[in-house]
Formats: C-alpha cells, sequence, structure tokens
C-alpha cells in the first residue's frame, strides 16, 4: 500500500485521471461525433486534458477543501 503522506498527490492523480477521462469523452462525443478515428481523437484529447487536470487539481483540492468546511454547519 502507499504510505499516507503521499495522500493528497494520489487523491489528485485519480480525481484527474477519472475526470479527464470521463469529461474528454463527453466534450469529444458533443464536439466530433462517433467519426473516423473517434478513438485516437478522444485519447488525445484524455492525454492532454490529464496533463493540465493533475497539478489543477493537486493545487485546487485544498482550497476547495477549506472553502467547503467554512461553509458546513455543525450539527451536535
Amino acid at each position: 500500500m502507499i504510505s499516507r503522506k503521499y495522500e493528497r498527490v494520489v487523491f489528485a492523480f485519480f480525481m484527474s485521471l477519472f475526470m479527464s477521462f470521463i469529461m474528454s469523452f463527453i466534450i469529444s462525443i458533443i464536439n466530433l461525433g462517433f467519426v473516423d478515428g473517434f478513438m485516437y481523437k478522444w485519447m488525445k484529447a484524455f492525454g492532454l486534458a490529464f496533463m493540465c487536470a493533475f497539478p489543477i487539481i493537486f493545487v485546487v483540492a485544498p482550497i476547495v477543501h477549506k472553502i467547503v468546511h467554512k461553509l458546513m454547519k455543525n450539527i451536535d
């Protein structure tokens, strides 16, 4: 297993992997439809999206976590 000290990196990796995979598919379908070479075009878009998404999520996720934490109401 992976050490807890790498949790932020592992979270950013998997979140960006899944989100860029799904979003690149949806956007590719919307923009292109199922054309010849769709898989290649989608995988190219996915690769580019993942390269952007990983560092963005790594930086933004802790900020979002703090915002959500401040917005949540404690009910005890």
